[in-house]
C-alpha cells in the first residue's frame, strides 16, 4: 500500500526539525513517518524501516491531513528547538492567507497584524517583535517580491520546443541571435548601495526626463552583444534597422535566424515588406507569450542596468549613452548566459 504525501519547504524544515532534536520522541517518530511518506515510500518499507506497524503509519497520515504539521507535533516532550505550533501557525497564514481572510482592509501581513490575527484566533497574546524574531528563526525576511506575468502561452511547450529545435539543427552556414529592445532613461534608476546607518544617500535625478531605445541580439554561437544605433522610438523602424544591421554584423552566414519576443511591431506590415525582400537571408522566431525568462538577453539588460543606468551621475543623455556603450565595448562573450536557458541545444 502506497500513501504518498506533499510537503511544503515549510513543512518540511519542521518535520526535519523535530526529527534532528527529538529522533526517539514520539513527535520525532511521526515527523520520520510523515517525511518517508512524502519521499514516496509505501507502508511496508516504512515499516520495515521503523519497525512501526501498519495502524501508527495510518495514524500519523492522517494527524497530518487534519492539521498539517501543528497537529502531527502536539504530543508531549516537544524538544526546545522544535518550532512552536503558533509560529508554525502564522507561518502557514503566511502562505496561504491574506489578512482579507480575517476581515482586515489590508493585501499583506505585517507582524502586527499576525500577532492580533494569533490572539483572536488562539487567544495566545505575544508582541509584534515576539512575532518578526520567530519569522527571522524561520528564515522569512522582508523584502520586495518579483513581479511575474500572470497570463500563460497554451502554446509554450510547443513555441519553446521548435526554439530549442531550431538551434539544435542549425547549419555551420547559419546562425541565430536572441533579440530585444531596452530602454536607456536619462532619470537613474534606483538602485540599493552602502549608506551611512540612520543617514539615506541621495541620487540627483535631473527631473526632466529623456530616454532613448536601444536594440540588441546576442548571437548563439558566440554570445557577442550586437547593439544598434538609439533611436528615439521603440518601433518597427528600430527593429527593421537593427534588422539591416544585422545583416551587415553577420553577412558570413547565409541566414540569419532572429528569435524575439512577442511584441506588435516585430510582425507589422513594415516588417513583412522587409521580408519579403531580405526572407532569404533573415528568419524571424517567435518566443511564447508571457514569458521573458525564454530570452537570455534580458539577463544582459538586467546586468547592463545594475552597471551603469542605476544611481548613475550623467548629467546629459549623451554622456549616459557613451557610458552605455562603453560598458557594451568591455563585455567580449556572454556565451554562458547564452546557454543557460538552452543549454542542450549547445
Amino acid at each position: 500500500m502506497d500513501d504518498s504525501i506533499r510537503l511544503s519547504a515549510v513543512q518540511r524544515k519542521a518535520l526535519l526539525k523535530a526529527c534532528q532534536s527529538r529522533s526517539g520522541s514520539e513527535n520525532g517518530r511521526r515527523a520520520n513517518v510523515v517525511l518517508l511518506l512524502a519521499k514516496g515510500w509505501s507502508y511496508r518499507m516504512i515499516r520495515d524501516a521503523l519497525f512501526a506497524s501498519f495502524d501508527f503509519i495510518a495514524g500519523c497520515a492522517a494527524r497530518f491531513r487534519q492539521g498539517g504539521v501543528p497537529a502531527l507535533l502536539d504530543g508531549k516532550g516537544q524538544a526546545d528547538d522544535v518550532y512552536p505550533l503558533w509560529l508554525i501557525r502564522i507561518v502557514q497564514w503566511l502562505m496561504t492567507k491574506t489578512p482579507q481572510d480575517f476581515g482586515y482592509f489590508r493585501s499583506r501581513w505585517s507582524c502586527e497584524i499576525l500577532a492580533e490575527v494569533l490572539a483572536w484566533e488562539t487567544g495566545e497574546r505575544l508582541s509584534r517583535e515576539t512575532i518578526r524574531r520567530g519569522l527571522r528563526r524561520m528564515e522569512y525576511v522582508w523584502r520586495r517580491p518579483r513581479p511575474v506575468v500572470g497570463p500563460n502561452d497554451p502554446q509554450y511547450a510547443e513555441k519553446l520546443g521548435q526554439v530549442r529545435q531550431m538551434l539544435v539543427d542549425l547549419p555551420a552556414d547559419e546562425t541565430a541571435v536572441f533579440q530585444d529592445e531596452v530602454d536607456i532613461h536619462l532619470n537613474p534608476k534606483i538602485g540599493s548601495c552602502w549608506m551611512v546607518r540612520g543617514e539615506q544617500a541621495e541620487v540627483v535625478t535631473p527631473g526632466n526626463n529623456q530616454k532613448v531605445h536601444l536594440a540588441g541580439s546576442l548571437h548563439w554561437r558566440t554570445g557577442t552583444l550586437l547593439v544598434s544605433e538609439p533611436e528615439s522610438h521603440r518601433n518597427a523602424s528600430l527593429f527593421v534597422a537593427h534588422l539591416d544591421h544585422l545583416r551587415s554584423r553577420l553577412r558570413g552566414y547565409r541566414v540569419i535566424h532572429v528569435v524575439c519576443d512577442n511584441a506588435r511591431f516585430h510582425d507589422c506590415r513594415l516588417v513583412q515588406d522587409y521580408l519579403t525582400r531580405w526572407g532569404h537571408r533573415i528568419q524571424i522566431h517567435f518566443l511564447p507569450k508571457y514569458a521573458p525568462e525564454t530570452n537570455p538577453i534580458e539577463r544582459i539588460w538586467w546586468r547592463l542596468h545594475e552597471a551603469v543606468t542605476r544611481n548613475h551621475r550623467c548629467s546629459t543623455l549623451a554622456a549616459l549613452i557613451d557610458e552605455v556603450y562603453g560598458w557594451i565595448g568591455t563585455q567580449t562573450s556572454f556565451y554562458t548566459q547564452t546557454l543557460a536557458q538552452y543549454a542542450q541545444a549547445g
